[in-house]
């Protein structure tokens, strides 16, 4: 079963850009280009004169952003790298300071159909990894199904994910996984949909979403990574630089809100935004991927790193 709706849309757009309060002529580090919406407006506002950075660890991402960015008139520089890394590879790219840095943590559909699990309705291979090809060693979404015992499964579900029926759906695993291996994405779904009560099966989400969410956080170090990533950008911004990031579910958000505070507190600059700018109601109702985003501004203040 192959996820139909394959077209990613750019979640707060104008809100991100806007509140960067970019210029001709500025370098810019997007952390995480995914299919390149953020890159582009950033491309048209920097112009002729201004250098861009995009990174990302999914080589697939780069190249739908190349795509995109094809007919771009900046500099354009691009990177494969996980954002936990953001200043060193910045620096190896020869950019010692960024005027802007946007982070949309958001997985764009594309990924979702990409062949790597991410997505309960397709009958893909259990991997959730940032990359298509993943090492050999590389910890993989089959991996845990297959070989953590009960307790550790049932914690990263009810820590990362948030669910109410972690103990019951980790129960679950490990009796299926004895009968056969769990080896596609759709498996696992089936195995949470038949354990969790009848009344989660016919709520507002897909009863496996929070446990496919903690697998994946999990599997890429997702929250570790992104504290990395926030301090090293707010090292490699100017100031008077701004850093804007759309976080999607509340343990991302609350990584980047407790950073932010914390950075203001220290005295290195200031949060623009005190409460997160959501999704407008129309933008909601066009794209239901943007119900969920929130995102948060802070501006690097002069004389400190």
């Amino acid at each position: 079963m192959k996820n139909q709706n394959t077209k990613h849309t750019t979640v707060l757009l104008t809100e991100t850009v806007d509140g960067m309060n970019l210029k001709k002529g500025n370098t810019v580090v997007d952390a995480t280009v995914g299919t390149g919406g953020h890159a582009e407006k950033i491309s048209e506002i920097i112009g002729t004169s201004g250098t861009l950075l995009v990174l990302d660890a999914d080589e697939l991402s780069l190249s739908l952003s190349k795509k995109r960015l094809s007919d771009s008139s900046s500099k354009i520089i691009y990177v494969q790298g996980n954002f936990r890394h953001l200043k060193e590879r910045a620096e190896e790219a020869g950019i010692d300071t960024a005027d802007g840095i946007v982070f949309d943590l958001g997985w764009h559909s594309e990924q979702l159909n990409s062949g790597r699990g991410l997505s309960f309705k397709n009958d893909e291979p259990l991997m959730m990894t940032l990359s298509s090809a993943p090492n050999e060693g590389m910890l993989t979404a089959k991996d845990i199904i297959a070989d953590w015992d009960e307790e550790e499964i049932a914690r990263i579900i009810r820590e990362y994910g948030e669910e109410r029926f972690s103990g019951r759906i980790a129960r679950a695993i490990v009796e299926a996984r004895k009968e056969k291996p769990i080896e596609t994405a759709f498996e696992l779904a089936e195995v949470i949909r038949s354990v969790v009560p009848a009344f989660y099966r016919k709520g507002k989400i897909h009863p496996a979403t929070r446990t496919f969410q903690a697998l994946r956080i999990a599997v890429n170090d997702e929250l570790e990574a992104l504290k990395e990533g926030l301090e090293s950008a707010i090292q490699l911004v100017r100031p008077g630089g701004r850093i804007a990031v759309i976080a999607f579910h509340s343990l991302e958000d609350r990584i980047v809100k407790q950073t932010f505070r914390n950075a203001e507190d220290n005295d290195r600059g200031v949060r623009i935004t005190k409460k997160p700018i959501v999704p407008s109601r129309e933008e909601r109702m066009e794209n239901p991927r943007a119900r969920s985003a929130k995102l948060r501004i802070f501006e690097k203040k002069y004389g400190k790193a």
